[in-house]
């Protein structure tokens, strides 16, 4: 089996290198690549990469992920969340290969306090959002065979990340504000990636089982209670931390205004992701409590 997988240097992308390699031969590109186009901003390339490469699988890392930058780039946000994983859905449906797409939760519009299910109306608050719906409804529209992940409060031991961000912070300053309003489940990029090559075995014997599902870590936090989460457990840890438990301040979302409009309601259920492919989705913290002891002990 060839695989075919764009967006590489990503935190999921990274993670789906490991993951997919016992799958068959993993074909990994970057918007850098050379010698084939993993450019997204180049539609054009991408026909002609995945017509040299003939996969069987295309698996979709890749987007334009800069939130607030995307309001004043909404046609490259959408050339490159939308147009080109249309494209790609119009050429695996071509030759018959799968596509392995990811989104957002950014598609709803943040309201309530209930998780959202894959048939909840949409109604995104931003041009990320919007652009990542439409590359949904594009890759629907073309028929192919599919799997679309809707993820949220992505993270990685590689790279930058929230929890890294916090602990830097803590250790600098007397006081942290860190906004209490916004409810998710911080979720792995290896437990993403793990979960996408499962996902792949199972549909390459029951096809049936393509389809939208939502993809994120068990329970459901803050950021704040997230930062206090992560503060404590380095404090346990040894890490010289400056920041009092009781000086990590609780402020809302209005605290910290940003072009985008982010969702205040983030939760995701993954009942029918986990009883399509017989999974138990652990706790965010199993998660976040191994992504920290491996930054923690560098």
């Amino acid at each position: 089996m060839k695989i075919l997988l764009f967006g590489k240097g990503g935190q999921v992308g990274w993670e789906l290198q490991r993951s997919l390699a016992p799958l068959g031969k993993v074909v990994a590109l970057s918007t850098g690549s050379q010698e084939l186009c993993g450019d997204f901003s180049n539609p054009e390339g991408i026909i002609q990469t995945v017509r040299a490469v003939a996969p069987d699988i295309i698996v979709n890392a890749a987007a334009y992920t800069a939130v607030d930058k995307a309001e004043s780039e909404p046609e490259l946000a959408r050339t490159i969340n939308a147009l080109t994983p249309g494209i790609l859905a119009q050429e695996a449906k071509r030759s018959g290969a799968w596509l392995v797409h990811y989104s957002t939760d950014y598609v709803f519009n943040g309201e309530g306090d209930r998780p959202w299910v894959e048939t909840d109306s949409t109604a995104p608050l931003s041009v990320y959002g919007k652009t990542k719906l439409e590359g949904e409804e594009a890759i629907l529209a073309a028929g192919c065979r599919h799997l679309i992940f809707r993820t949220s409060w992505v993270y990685a031991a590689r790279g930058g990340n929230f929890a890294k961000t916090m602990l830097r912070l803590a250790q600098e300053r007397d006081s942290l504000s860190v906004i209490n309003d916004q409810f998710g489940a911080p979720t792995g990029a290896d437990l993403i990636a793990d979960i996408t090559a499962h996902a792949i075995r199972t549909a390459r014997n029951l096809p049936e089982v393509g389809g939208l599902y939502h993809l994120v870590a068990g329970g459901q936090t803050s950021w704040h209670a997230y930062a206090s989460f992560v503060i404590d457990f380095a404090r346990q840890a040894g890490v010289e931390i400056k920041v009092t438990p009781s000086a990590i301040h609780p402020v809302p979302t209005s605290a910290f205004p940003t072009p985008a409009r982010r969702p205040g309601n983030s939760r995701l259920d993954t009942g029918k992701l986990q009883d399509t492919f017989n999974l138990y989705l652990p706790h965010w913290q199993s998660g976040v409590t191994r992504m920290l002891t491996e930054i923690i002990e560098k």
